[in-house]
């Protein structure tokens, strides 16, 4: 190398040859000196691998041969590399017997130029120093005149010992494609055809020689054809080469290839790949930060695009996106893509393309964009009681946030402190709040805290959490002192100023909570109170009473004592005797016990007089005495009563039950026993059972009333009601329990001391019918506590039931049926009140099983609950039945709703007979029932056991809590027996009303002769009224022209047309509501809806044209000299015929319809019981009905007595007195109608109302087509002369035309279960009154059973 102060321009070429011997190198110089170093591959990390090349010697090797050339002269450098780059490769050196030589490529890699006193050396394009020169030389700043460099490719000096600038880069794969200017052919798309393979071979040989002179090439592939001429793809494994060398590669493929092919040189695209550094920041991006896309590459170009893949554009400077390119350092080319407030929406796949040359250098990199969650508890309830409280919101994805900020809105301002950890993402912020800062007015203020998340790059996520501030409860109670004596009541109020709570309630100072039913809540605007009312107080409520209000975990709370003082309770005060009769000069003693020992001051009362008692003690029983002397009376004979009072110790006062005295002549007595008393022959006397002959005991008194006859001189018991002492404390017990604040808490364990006490005396339960009565009333009382039962308590309560009902008791159940009491049917109610409170504490079958009573209970859970059914089987009785609801029933019942059912084997003989003597319930007592409200029709099926295959019909009933003045009785009304096989019966019930419901609250008693002649009547009447009214509209359409010659004629025959087409449109739709519903498929809501609507449409019109023609007559009698036109009386009578009635029917739909109280529950028709929209039918009809008729009598009048001037032509007096005869026809028709359906109304009306009812309406069409149609002479003179016979001329009849009833009260009235089943409403509920629609299942037993 020459000294660097010599005017010297060196080059360093490389010179790329392969031969099959060691080299033997003999270049031509060019410029001298020329130094030759000699570099193999395999030494090192090779620059280019070695590559064989076919010969029929030894394999080639490729070698890489640096050559420095010095140049005295500047302006020989580009000369020269000129000449190089003219050079066509490969180039056939010198051969030998031993060697062959050929150069592939030279290139210029590194120029060294003197730049004053220093010579700076840089690398050509594609090439750069190595890293380990760059960090021990000094680099140079590269000025115009040099080419564009890439980092560090100046240098200050040539490396004394070397090496030159290096090619750069690894190896790339070039995705390169160039166009064939020829016609395409489908079979360059088959890789395996002829032509594909031809192609393919003909066009790699001629890449393979053209691109092997780039540095490091190593492969090329052609990869496909597709259309556009012919464009070849293809992919080169090189390192990166320069553009120029590239440029001479392209050449090389055009020279080799054949020119058939018409290879367009101007088409080569070259792009490359791991070229370009692609990074986004940040890695996580949320929505609303700023994101930087970045590209890096060592190829210098300023030419750089960027792409969003999913929305297929191009990204250009705008509003929130922001692109900038430049070079650094003359070494790097960067290209920054920034997005400003990125959404979700710039999410996807985005590619940086650099273009240099024919070059494409592209990196893809896809992006998602997150947004920012932040959980957090949305409402929060804050109590004003200075306690620290922390509102928490985190972030769902943890990262580094810049900072979290607190804000509040609202009418209070409570600020905390906040609190960030940045390892969990969460925030805290903790407040106090005080009374100062949120008064009691303002008690229950919201106030909104919202947390908001910022990211070190903008992004900014939020959280809103309402907190409700609540003061803490300042309670106001009674003020006044409570002292009241046991039987007296209290109540004390508590007054909350706040209205905002959780919770009230009431509990004693030991903590047990009062029943709920003792007290009521109340909640205002500004506050709430809390009533704890007791109506009869027992000394169980003496104590201290808090009243509390819970919000959250704060408890305001407020005392008060009550103070009970002991007194008897009148019912438990027992008296001897409750009757006596003393003989004028005897005497007789009075007593009045009690169950307790306290300190009374007890007088007697007698009229005005008062006397002290005597106090006796006898075990736990303190009896009182007065012994009455006969002779302290003035008068004898006398009647009065005698009283004992008990007064305590805060003075008041209680009176004990009436002890009625008869003073009576001595002679008269002829029965006297020492503990009965004495009486008069015939004489009946009641005592307390205790107080009698029968066995008691102090500690456990017998209870109960036994009566007494005088017979003779003996005294006879007639009736015995006494109650044996254990039941008796049971029943006290259980009076006292449904007193006693804590019933729900005690009932649990009553009713296992009950089942426990029942079965251990169910021989005396036998013995006495008043332990049974007991029992009885006992399970009345208890069924009247609970708001829920679960199974131990029900299983209890059956064990109860199943003593009384075993056989041997039945014979004491035939005394009390005896008595005409309604015990039975009071047990069934108290079981089924029971079963309705029963909650399962799972959704699985609860079964419980005894002997003479059998449960079954299910939880519907939503979803697609299963079918409902259950067996049961008593095989002592020798009975089995089924009951079953179907699963599309099961889905209207109410969330969580329990169905319970329980059978009775033997209370069939128990329960009241049918009709005396008669039917009685002969196999299983079934009872369903269900927890919740039931608003849809409801069908159960039960299947029984038949007893009497042979014997009588059976009938399937339910009982029917509400007949035989509320003492119950076995009912049909919506049962109806489905089928009956030798063995079984089965039973379909609905709680849903009769048909008869539109107009009859009773219907015929189902299978009744009455029933069967509505039956006819409705079938026969309705089809011969559409016949009718078909004929009807047939007739009028063959005679129009003949009989509607003037005008009157012309509007009457209007009117009659329209009359009969909506009559026949009303009687269709009449057909489609029957067909709606019936036994075996719910009522269609929307359907029974539209049909409702166009019956009450229709039938209305026919009452309006009736009314538009009684208008027409009157306006052509009275108004003679007024004349209008034909068109003006046609829309007066249209808009009157069908305008009126649509309004009205659409107002009372839109009135009705939004609350679904429309139609009937069980019936299409107007609803009577919600809301009375039958009236929209029923007022407007009865209106017209009269106003016809009084326009038919002014009309008559007018016709017969005609005044001055009133002379119509004899054609239109002809006209007007046929309608005046076809008005007076129909319209009394349609009042009577109406008046025999609403005399149906009334329960218990005669069955001729019916029956005439039901004429009048079915016949209708009939009427219309008789009397108002073929009655007309000029209709009959029309036919005549239409057809020619003869034989109507002498039928010529001045009767009066009929118009026609509607149908509805068939509807409404019991006119037959068959002829209501056009409405769907056969085998349903036969009521006794029209709002029993909803609440027939209130008073109606579920319990079912079979009548034979």
């Amino acid at each position: 190398m020459k000294s660097p102060r010599r005017t010297t321009l060196c080059c360093m070429i490389i010179v790329i040859y392969f031969s099959q011997a060691t080299p033997n190198l003999n270049l031509e110089s060019i410029v001298h000196p020329l130094i030759l170093r000699e570099h193999e591959l395999a030494g090192k990390e090779p620059l280019r691998q070695k590559r064989a090349v076919a010969s029929s010697r030894v394999a080639a090797e490729e070698y890489t041969v640096d050559v420095e050339i010095s140049f005295e002269n500047a302006s020989f450098l580009e000369p020269s590399k000129t000449y190089l780059n003219s050079l066509s490769f490969p180039i056939q050196g010198n051969s030998t017997d031993q060697a062959t030589t050929t150069i592939l490529s030279i290139e210029v890699t590194t120029v060294c130029r003197p730049t004053g006193n220093e010579i700076w050396c840089s690398c050509e394009i594609g090439y750069r120093w190595p890293q380990e020169r760059c960090l021990h030389n000094l680099t140079c700043q590269e000025h115009d005149g040099f080419p564009a460099g890439h980092r560090c490719s100046c240098l200050k000096g040539l490396p004394p010992k070397g090496p030159f600038c290096q090619l750069q880069g690894a190896d790339v794969t070039l995705r390169m494609s160039v166009r064939l200017n020829v016609g395409f052919q489908q079979d360059l798309k088959n890789s395996s055809s002829a032509l594909y393979r031809s192609y393919k071979t003909d066009l790699e040989t001629a890449f393979w020689k053209g691109y092997s002179i780039l540095p490091g090439f190593k492969l090329v592939t052609v990869t496909g054809f597709r259309p556009g001429s012919v464009v070849v793809t293809y992919e080169v494994k090189t390192t990166t080469p320069s553009p120029e060398l590239m440029r001479k590669a392209n050449d090389q493929v055009m020279r080799n290839l054949n020119q058939t092919y018409k290879m367009d040189y101007n088409s080569f695209q070259v792009v490359t790949s791991n070229e370009t550094k692609f990074t986004i920041v940040p890695e996580i991006i949320f929505e609303g930060d700023t994101v930087t896309l970045m590209c890096e590459t060592e190829v210098l170009s300023s030419n750089v695009s960027w792409h969003h893949v999913e929305r297929h554009s191009d990204i250009q400077n705008k509003s929130r996106f922001s692109v900038y390119t430049f070079v650094l350092n003359n070494m790097t080319s960067i290209s920054r893509l920034t997005i400003y407030n990125i959404t979700q929406g710039d999410a996807g796949e985005y590619i940086c393309k650099l273009t240099l040359d024919i070059f494409e250098y592209e990196s893809r990199k896809k992006m998602d964009v997150t947004p920012i969650r932040i959980l957090a508890t949305e409402e929060m309830k804050v109590t004003c009681d200075n306690n620290p409280v922390s509102l928490n919101c985190c972030s769902e994805i943890n990262v580094n946030w810049s900072m979290v900020e607190w804000k509040q809105q609202g009418k209070i301002n409570i600020p905390g402190n906040s609190e960030t950890d940045t390892d969990s993402g969460c925030s805290r912020y903790t407040l106090k709040a005080d009374g100062r800062q949120c008064p009691s007015r303002l008690g229950g203020t919201r106030v909104t805290y919202v947390c908001e998340f910022i990211s070190e790059h903008g992004a900014r996520g939020s959280k809103s959490i309402e907190v409700t501030f609540t003061s803490v409860a300042n309670l106001t109670i009674t003020p006044d002192p409570i002292s009241v004596s046991e039987g007296q009541n209290f109540s004390i109020k508590c007054i909350s100023d706040v209205s905002n709570y959780d919770e009230v309630y009431w509990n004693t100072s030991a903590g047990i909570k009062i029943y709920p039913k003792f007290y009521t809540t109340k909640r205002y605007a500004d506050g709430a109170e809390s009533v704890l009312t007791v109506k009869t107080v027992t000394r169980e409520w003496n104590g201290t009473y808090h009243c509390i209000f819970r919000y959250k975990n704060s408890y305001s709370v407020a005392t008060k004592d009550v103070t009970v003082y002991p007194l008897p309770l009148e019912p438990n005060i027992m008296v001897d005797p409750l009757e006596a009769t003393i003989p004028c000069k005897g005497s007789h003693h009075f007593k009045c016990c009690i169950q307790e020992n306290e300190d009374y001051k007890v007088t007697f009362q007698m009229d005005s007089l008062s006397f002290l008692a005597e106090k006796e003690v006898n075990g736990k029983q303190v009896c009182y005495k007065y012994n009455f002397m006969a002779s302290s009376v003035s008068r004898c004979p006398k009647k009065f009563n005698i009283f004992c009072h008990f007064t305590n110790a805060a003075n008041n006062s209680v009176q004990s039950p009436s002890m009625k005295l008869n003073l009576v002549p001595g002679e008269n007595i002829m029965c006297q026993d020492p503990i009965i008393g004495v009486g008069e022959p015939g004489k009946v006397i009641q005592k307390l059972c205790q107080f009698s002959s029968v066995p008691s005991s102090p500690g456990s008194p017998t209870g109960g009333i036994i009566t007494y006859k005088c017979v003779g001189s003996q005294w006879k018991v007639k009736k015995n009601d006494c109650i044996s002492a254990p039941i008796n404390s049971l029943l006290q017990l259980a009076k006292a329990l449904i007193k006693s604040p804590y019933q729900d808490a005690k009932l649990p364990t009553y009713l296992k001391d009950l089942s426990v006490s029942t079965g251990k005396v169910k021989h005396e339960v036998s013995s006495f019918p008043g332990s049974l009565g007991a029992i009885i009333n006992i399970l009345d009382l208890l069924s009247t506590v609970p708001t829920q039962v679960n199974s131990e308590m029900m299983t209890h309560v059956l064990s109860t039931v199943n003593t009384i009902l075993s056989k041997p008791i039945l014979s004491t159940w035939k005394v009390v049926q005896q008595q005409q009491t309604n015990q039975s049917s009071q047990l069934l109610d108290s079981v089924e009140r029971f079963s309705r409170a029963l909650r399962p504490e799972d959704s699985t079958v609860l079964s419980i099983n005894q002997t003479n009573v059998q449960m079954r209970s299910v939880v519907i859970k939503p979803g697609h609950p299963k079918a409902y059914k259950q067996s049961f089987v008593f095989s002592d009785s020798d009975l089995w039945g089924n009951v079953a609801i179907e699963n599309c029933q099961l889905g209207n019942l109410q969330r969580d709703s329990s169905i319970v059912t329980v059978a009775f084997p033997t209370l069939k003989t128990i329960l009241a007979q049918d009709v005396p003597g008669k039917n009685f319930a002969n196999s299983l007592v079934m009872t369903t029932t269900v927890s919740h409200n039931i608003t849809l029709p409801f069908s159960i099926s039960m299947t029984f056991k038949n007893i009497n295959p042979s014997g009588a019909v059976p009938r399937c009933v339910f009982w029917n809590f509400d007949l035989a003045n509320h003492t119950g009785g076995w009912d049909s009304s919506g049962c109806y027996v489905n089928k009956v096989d030798e063995d079984s019966v089965s039973c379909v019930c609905d709680h849903l009303t009769s048909f008869s419901i539109l107009m009859s609250p009773d219907s015929p008693y189902p299978g009744s002769l009455l029933e069967i002649l509505l039956d006819i009547i409705s079938y026969i009447g309705l089809c011969f009224s559409i016949l009718s009214l078909a004929a009807c509209l047939v007739v009028e359409a063959v005679v129009w022209k003949s009989v509607t010659k003037n005008r009157t004629s012309y509007m009457r025959h209007i009117c009659i047309v329209n009359i009969a087409a909506s009559l026949l449109v009303a009687d269709s739709w009449f057909i489609v509501a029957a067909a709606i519903h019936n036994h075996y498929h719910p009522l269609n809501e929307t359907a029974c809806v539209a049909a409702t609507f166009f019956i009450h449409f229709f039938y209305l019109s026919v009452f309006f044209w009736m009314l538009t023609l009684g208008l027409m007559l009157f306006y052509r009698l009275v108004f003679i000299l007024h004349d209008t036109s034909k068109s003006i009386q046609k829309t007066i009578a249209f808009s009157l015929g069908y305008g009126c009635p649509l309004v009205i029917s659409v107002i009372t739909v839109g009135a009705t319809q939004p609350q679904e109280v429309y139609t009937r529950k069980n019936a299409c028709w107007l609803n009577w019981e919600d809301t009375k929209a039958l009236l929209a039918f029923v007022i407007p009809a009865l209106i017209i009905v009269v106003v016809n008729m009084t326009i038919t009598i002014v009309v008559i009048s007018k016709i017969l007595r005609p005044s001055i001037g009133d002379k119509p032509s004899k054609q239109e007096k002809s006209s007007l007195f046929q309608i005046s005869k076809s008005i007076g026809v129909l319209t009394p028709l349609l009042g009577l109608t109406w008046g025999f359906g609403l005399a149906t109304v009334f329960q218990g009306s005669n069955a001729v109302f019916h029956i005439i009812f039901t004429l009048l309406n079915a016949f209708q069409g009939l009427f219309i087509l008789l009397f108002g149609c073929l009655w007309d002479q000029k209709v009959q003179e029309a036919l005549l002369k239409k057809f020619s016979l003869s034989r109507w001329s002498s039928q010529h009849s001045k009767s009066t035309s009929l118009s026609s009833s509607t149908p509805v009260f068939s509807m409404s009235s019991p006119i037959s279960r068959r002829f209501n089943n056009l409405f769907g409403k056969t085998g349903t509920y036969n009521v006794s009154t029209p709002e029993t629609t909803s609440s027939s299942l209130e008073n109606t037993s579920s319990a079912y059973s079979l009548l034979n």
